[in-house]
């Protein structure tokens, strides 16, 4: 990746610098074999910086990785669940009657058949270009609303979970665009009767992992249940705002008002899978991280919390 140089694009075009001082510039950080081009091709992951060498607004990249080499002997691993929607060119759900609505949810989850699943073959476009880009993508679903889908990737350890999801969202979007289907990332695209799309993150450290680990994972959910409010801040880009319309208490949400846990409760802030309380050691869910989250911010405060004594 040394061998890579910096590069530099016009900030003012997406608003990220004045025209008049509109260079901003590109640190290469990763590289994927690029699944579109193959051969020698790749693709860069990069780091984007302004004029005086500070990180731009939007490049959480860079403070994540700090707190990730600082919590590195706790070996923290991730697993996101990354919740999305296709949409007609027009904003209409993919696959949904023009003029109406599908029948109500139910028989749509982890589905298969034409008049229940819309989109198959771009979700598994998407997940081979993900294992040729050496992604760890670890498995995919339709979801609760139809044209509503899922892709995991993980475990992953450290800064790579945040890495690995943005270059899979980059690799979705561009499927998507060769079948000329929009998607979206909004935590709830569809007003009424239908679930929200999320990005729930997968926790643990090393101790949770190992038998007796379970002492680990009480411990860091009473240091969650203590910093709510800035968690909330940081698992959607509008500080909690686009997550008000998803986190309500229904659809398999917990209410963004109150901090909750319990085994086996989708309804709840941070789920314990009921296979690690039967076995004492695993990991935990947190079910809060909107769909539109930066994977940087969320896996870095949740390490600043549990690991580090919220610093």
């Amino acid at each position: 990746i040394e061998d890579l140089p910096i590069w530099n694009y016009d900030g003012s075009s997406c608003h990220q610098a004045e025209g008049s001082n509109s260079d901003t510039y590109l640190h290469p950080v990763k590289m994927y074999p690029c699944p579109f081009r193959r051969g020698d091709n790749l693709l860069v992951l990069c780091e984007a910086y302004r004029y005086n060498k500070e990180p731009t607004k939007t490049n959480k990249r860079k403070t994540c990785l700090a707190v990730m080499e600082k919590a590195k002997e706790f070996k923290p691993w991730f697993g996101i669940e990354q919740e999305y929607t296709l949409l007609d060119q027009d904003g209409h759900p993919f696959g949904w009657p023009k003029n109406g609505f599908p029948g109500p949810q139910g028989p749509y989850y982890c589905a298969v058949g034409a008049s229940r699943v819309y989109g198959r073959d771009i979700v598994e476009a998407h997940y081979r270009c993900c294992l040729y880009a050496g992604i760890k993508i670890s498995g995919t679903n339709a979801e609760v609303m139809p044209a509503q889908w899922e892709f995991q990737v993980g475990p992953t350890e450290g800064i790579d979970m945040g890495d690995d999801l943005w270059v899979a969202r980059y690799l979705m979007e561009r499927v998507a665009e060769d079948f000329g289907v929009v998607v979206t990332l909004d935590p709830k695209p569809m007003v009424g009767d239908w679930n929200g799309a999320g990005a729930h993150c997968n926790f643990s450290t090393k101790a949770m992992r190992e038998v007796g680990g379970m002492k680990h994972i009480e411990a860091a959910i009473e240091k969650l249940s203590k910093h709510h409010d800035s968690h909330i801040r940081a698992y959607d880009p509008n500080e909690g705002k686009d997550n008000e319309r998803r986190l309500t208490g229904a659809h398999e949400t917990s209410s963004i008002l109150d901090f909750s846990s319990g085994v086996a409760n989708r309804g709840a802030s941070i789920r314990i899978p009921r296979e690690v309380s039967a076995q004492g050691y695993g990991y935990l869910e947190d079910r809060r991280p909107s769909s539109n989250c930066d994977p940087y911010s969320v896996t870095m405060v949740i390490v600043k919390t549990t690991c580090l004594g919220g610093e």
